[in-house]
């Protein structure tokens, strides 16, 4: 395995989960399943699989071939970007790549492989021992759904049965810590639950600004939402650019309600971003990626709830 390019050492740096990789790899070395706890912003989706993977972090380590299970298509793709940012690489494919639903990107130098939970549930039918993965990362595990909880049973019963050596790794920002440490202890060595590894963030205030309509809206009726409450929804945007710096994250419940909002502030002087679950993959791409440059445009991302990913939007 080559080692590529030199890994961005100060971005790196900056990830405050970084000082709790030691502990973690120390309980997965002692017990082979572990949940870690990190708040969003810290680098739990992307510094810890290229750690547990020894591409990052003190020399020596054994390598390791890492799979990182995410809900959504738009994380799988973001965070694998990402990692091969971090490494210094151009784009994915080498020591990073992902495989959602028609796409694949992954080459022989990949050690870390991020796919969605439907993938993994397929790969757990298809080859029940996972052979060549050496961890398994089940990433914002609080998303309760069918393919993320089948996948968590197979794999349970995969190191039960088949792979005692495989490592599992239960993250979240907000999780149910001491419920999946005793659902992963049952599969650990030495019994009793997982051991559970927590990492600080960091606090950024946030001011409450109380913005209700000039005049009454009606209410939702199935999905059809009151135009009214989009116009002003579009006012408000125009305000907060008004009155405050930086860029704009506003959540609409739907595609529909997105593109109403953003025909209306096709005046507001800002670069108007949509994401959805039907947007094209580099209209995601985007959005995660943030401006670029001091002369950059400012942003205002309208989103559904797929931005409330496992990667921050800038």
């Amino acid at each position: 395995m080559t080692s590529g390019p030199a890994p961005r050492a100060d971005a790196l740096d900056a990830l405050p989960v970084r000082d709790a990789v030691p502990a973690l790899l120390r309980a997965l070395e002692d017990r082979g399943v572990a949940v870690l706890c990190a708040p969003p912003g810290t680098g739990k989706t992307t510094l810890v699989p290229l750690a547990l993977a020894g591409a990052v972090g003190p020399s020596g380590r054994p390598p390791r071939r890492v799979l990182v299970a995410e809900p959504r298509r738009i994380a799988a793709r973001a965070a694998a970007r990402r990692m091969a940012w971090l490494l210094g690489e151009e784009s994915v494919g080498g020591r990073v790549g992902f495989t959602v639903r028609g796409e694949r990107r992954v080459g022989r130098e990949t050690v870390v492989e991020v796919v969605t939970t439907g993938v993994l549930l397929q790969r757990l039918q298809r080859d029940p021992e996972l052979a060549g993965i050496d961890a398994v990362v089940l990433d914002e595990c609080h998303e309760r759904h069918l393919d993320a909880d089948t996948a968590a049973a197979f794999l349970l019963d995969v190191r039960a049965t088949l792979r005692p050596d495989l490592w599992l790794i239960a993250a979240s920002a907000t999780t149910d810590a001491e419920g999946w440490a005793r659902l992963l202890g049952h599969g650990g060595q030495g019994g009793g639950p997982a051991p559970v590894v927590s990492a600080e963030g960091v606090s950024h205030p946030v001011e409450v600004v109380w913005a209700p309509p000039e005049r009454p809206v009606r209410p939702p009726h199935g999905t059809r939402v009151d135009p009214a409450l989009l116009d002003h929804v579009a006012a408000v945007v125009r305000r907060a650019l008004r009155e405050r710096e930086g860029d704009v994250l506003c959540f609409l419940p739907g595609v529909g309600e997105i593109a109403r909002v953003a025909g209306l502030l096709g005046a507001a002087g800002a670069e108007v971003l949509q994401v959805h679950g039907r947007a094209p993959a580099a209209a995601q791409d985007a959005v995660l990626a943030g401006a670029a440059g001091p002369a950059a445009r400012r942003r205002v991302v309208l989103a559904t709830s797929v931005a409330e990913s496992s990667l921050t939007v800038p």
